[in-house]
């Protein structure tokens, strides 16, 4: 049989296990995580990444060696947020501004609402939010693109 198609065959059996239809799995928030911990190693960001569940609960959050203790509650706050209201923290932060349809927010659900860049929701290919993915020890641009990074190779499957 052909080694390349044997290769192709289970990459796909192994995308569809990495990537279920209905929840966040340990293995998919491990591969995910490693994905984007390696890009944010070679940013020169020590970035902690949380993953939670379509309930908003954790399923993993690993920290980057010499990441800022206050970036662990921040990255599985973005993950929450994310699943929560179902929208970027990056989106959440124009509706939480003075005058904004938001303002506020922060206040609410225990103080875990973040209103700034890291937080995405990751979808199914059902266009399903299934989980949230949260990125903190950098700038504010530099989490809100290492979190779009990690959302973009989840929904290709590229985990």
């Amino acid at each position: 049989m052909n080694e390349q198609l044997i290769k192709k065959t289970v990459e796909n059996v192994l995308r569809e296990y990495l990537r279920p239809s209905d929840d966040m799995t340990l293995a998919a928030a491990q591969a995910l995580s490693r994905k984007v911990r390696e890009r944010a190693k070679e940013l020169g960001v020590n970035a902690v990444v949380a993953i939670a569940n379509k309930g908003g609960n954790p399923v993993l959050v690993e920290c980057s060696d010499n990441s800022f203790i206050a970036s662990y509650d921040i990255a599985l706050n973005k993950a929450y947020t994310s699943v929560a209201l179902k929208m970027t923290t990056k989106e959440l932060s124009q509706l939480a501004k003075p005058g904004g349809s938001l303002y506020g927010i922060q206040f609410t659900n225990d103080g875990k609402i973040v209103i700034f860049g890291g937080g995405e929701p990751l979808k199914n290919s059902k266009g399903e939010i299934i989980g949230g993915l949260g990125v903190s020890g950098g700038t504010e641009v530099q989490d809100t693109g290492l979190a779009e990074y990690g959302r973009e190779i989840f929904e290709k499957g590229s985990t």
